[in-house]
């Protein structure tokens, strides 16, 4: 299937000030048209088979910046979460409403006053992706490339959907303004191959063209690589990644220590590749638990919460969100 790029819009003039932007029609400042202009350089070299945007200004003004030779197709279905009368307030009052805790730590459970569900914001932006990268991987083949621009808690909720997790979790998740996000959808499982990126050029995302693959080699395309295989530049992930390009000094580059080998097509999980996957489902065990730990704040403080918006930059100080 197609993969998307989750594109956030540059920072806004209610970003700035700390504001709730919510469905209001809030323009770019400087900065956020300066990290707009930034995405146009690391998208250089990436062929789009698609592009979609929210209808809020706010994207399409970025995508204005982005790929000024594009014509967007506007989808309701991904504009921002309706916070109602949350809009246009201050993040520093808000975070006093009883309402915020939950929006914290139960978003599934919230619905803003004269606004919208959480859980219904996730379910229809999460069905917009979806049926896009449908639509596109049809059209244009299962290696297609097509960008989405959205809002952070628009994104949060279609990654957490990809990750597994449960909406109630996805204040874990972190979207910056003009931040990347990339998802490649599978039969079987989406892979979230970048969250949050902000730097660095995406052409690395373009696979390679292949040649006529056999049924096997495509349901393949689903598998995860066992020892994390060689990288996300290639469309095949599976058992039977392409081989490594070679470095500057000749040499494959190499993933954990050594590259992984396709002889033959072959797989070869022996003794050893078993205590590498109890050793990281220990270190998930362990990662867990961290993060149970990090809930706990010592003496009972708080852990700082993440914002409406998707926005977590300068909240202690004044956040942005939106």
């Amino acid at each position: 299937m197609a993969t998307v790029l989750l594109l956030r819009h540059g920072r806004t003039t209610a970003n700035a000030d700390g504001g709730l932007a919510g469905h209001r029609p809030v323009e770019l400042d400087e900065t956020g048209r300066a990290q707009a202009a930034a995405v146009a350089a690391r998208l250089a070299g990436v062929p789009l088979a698609a592009v979609v945007t929210s209808p809020l200004i706010r994207c399409r003004q970025t995508l204005e910046l982005v790929l000024p030779q594009a014509s967007p197709t506007v989808e309701e279905r991904l504009t921002e979460c309706g916070y109602g009368e949350w809009e246009g307030q201050p993040l520093k009052k808000l975070a006093k409403d009883p309402l915020w805790r939950v929006v914290q730590q139960h978003p599934s459970a919230v619905v803003f006053p004269g606004g919208e569900a959480m859980a219904a914001m996730s379910a229809r932006a999460v069905a917009a992706v979806r049926d896009w990268d449908a639509r596109v991987t049809a059209e244009h083949g299962p290696d297609a490339i097509w960008l989405a621009c959205s809002h952070g808690d628009v994104i949060k909720a279609i990654v957490a959907d990809a990750l597994g997790m449960h909406l109630d979790q996805f204040q874990r998740l972190a979207v910056d303004p003009a931040s990347v996000t990339v998802i490649r959808y599978t039969p079987v499982r989406p892979f979230v191959l970048r969250l949050n990126d902000t730097a660095g050029a995406l052409a690395a995302l373009v696979p390679p063209k292949r040649r006529r693959r056999s049924s096997r080699a495509r349901r393949a395309d689903s598998d995860a690589p066992v020892g994390g295989g060689a990288g996300t530049g290639s469309p095949t992930v599976g058992p039977n990644p392409p081989r490594a390009a070679a470095g500057p000094d000749g040499s494959a580059d190499r993933a954990g220590g050594g590259a992984d080998r396709a002889d033959g097509g072959a797989d070869r999980t022996d003794g050893s590749a078993a205590r590498a996957g109890g050793g990281a489902d220990r270190a998930a065990g362990g990662v867990d638990r961290a993060a149970g730990g990090a809930g706990r704040a010592a003496g009972g403080d708080a852990v700082p919460a993440a914002p409406a918006g998707g926005d977590l930059a300068r909240f202690a100080a004044g956040a942005e969100a939106g």
